[in-house]
């Protein structure tokens, strides 16, 4: 098998932090999102090739996967022109010659994967009912539970089970007949869409399985990423609390991640806290946030906030979302 990972895109709903770092490594409970999607393809096992579609920090994304997956062979292509989830997948197309599983790792799942290993259908697309299904790509089905359409963002609710971004196509020579006839079409909302590969697949005979995952949890806008480093979080083991920051004055309320070489001192830390390696918390409170690396927080309160690495906050009472190396100086 095969897997593609489409991840060029500039993660614009994630700004600054996405202007110098790749959305899908941004991270939650100390972890870049794309690993825990990672992970589940290693423990899956039977993968001869990863194909990564890089473009915007291509070069963050293939050091990171050299040094963290270099069990799992890797080929890199780059996305020059950004023209959709369609064209990124096309630029797989002389590498593929077996059955391909897609994922997009911008998001975490709940599924079991090896469902794969047994399947008969022609692809399988992974889906969970959301009611806010004018955000995503949709799936009708039929009454034997087989995909009969995928609609990119309805104005109406034709259906609540959102596209997650991870498929199975075991027909991958039906599949990219669909991406090249879409790619000879005026392009849809702007761009090349994915889904319309699976919409030609389906109307030339193919069946979808569709399965609902337990759990879907976005990183594509701060509310979101926020709300999935609470999960993990609450996944996590206990963590040990450091001696120092026990005897510091300090606060701690679970759940919480802190990196070594944190230091923080006459502080209120949690709940849904992930602090990174060597930032400094002064006398502040700081809840439902995630804290990069070297930041260094005085003199504030803080919540919903995401603190890019080396920034430096003070003297702030505000929901904050700060880049790497910013400043924010209030009167606190």
């Amino acid at each position: 098998m095969k897997v593609i990972i489409p991840l060029a895109g500039k993660g614009t709903r994630l700004r600054p932090h996405t202007h110098t770092v790749p959305k899908p490594m941004l991270k939650v409970a100390g972890k870049p999102v794309m690993d825990y999607v990672l992970d589940d393809v290693r423990k899956l096992g039977g993968v001869d090739q990863i194909i990564y579609i890089t473009g915007h920090l291509r070069v963050a994304v293939e050091r990171h996967v050299r040094e963290q997956f270099a069990d799992m062979p890797a080929t890199f292509i780059e996305q020059v022109v950004q023209d959709g989830t369609a064209g990124a997948v096309a630029l797989a197309k002389s590498q593929v010659d077996q059955p391909v599983l897609i994922i997009f790792v911008d998001t975490i799942f709940d599924t079991d994967l090896s469902v794969i290993k047994t399947s008969t259908a022609d692809g399988i697309i992974w889906t969970k009912e959301v009611e806010d299904y004018q955000r995503f790509g949709v799936v009708v089905t039929d009454t034997n539970g087989h995909m009969t359409k995928i609609i990119e963002k309805p104005s109406t609710p034709i259906s609540k089970r959102a596209n997650i971004g991870l498929y199975y196509i075991r027909n991958w020579k039906l599949l990219f007949e669909g991406i090249d006839h879409v790619l000879a079409q005026p392009k849809n909302k702007g761009e090349y869409y994915l889904t319309d590969a699976f919409q030609y697949m389906i109307d030339h005979g193919a069946k979808f399985k569709v399965i609902d995952v337990d759990g879907w949890f976005d990183a594509g806008k701060l509310d979101t990423l926020l709300e999935t480093n609470h999960e993990m979080l609450r996944r996590r083991e206990p963590q040990a609390m450091p001696v120092a920051l026990a005897g510091s004055g300090n606060t701690i309320i679970p759940p919480v991640y802190i990196e070594d070489g944190a230091l923080i001192e006459r502080s209120t830390i949690g709940p849904n806290v992930t602090i990174g390696p060597g930032a400094v918390i002064h006398d502040s409170t700081v809840s439902h946030a995630i804290i990069g690396t070297a930041a260094v927080i005085t003199k504030s309160r803080l919540t919903m906030s995401l603190i890019g690495d080396h920034a430096v906050i003070e003297g702030v009472q505000v929901s904050v979302s700060v880049g790497d190396h910013g400043e924010v100086r209030g009167t606190l």
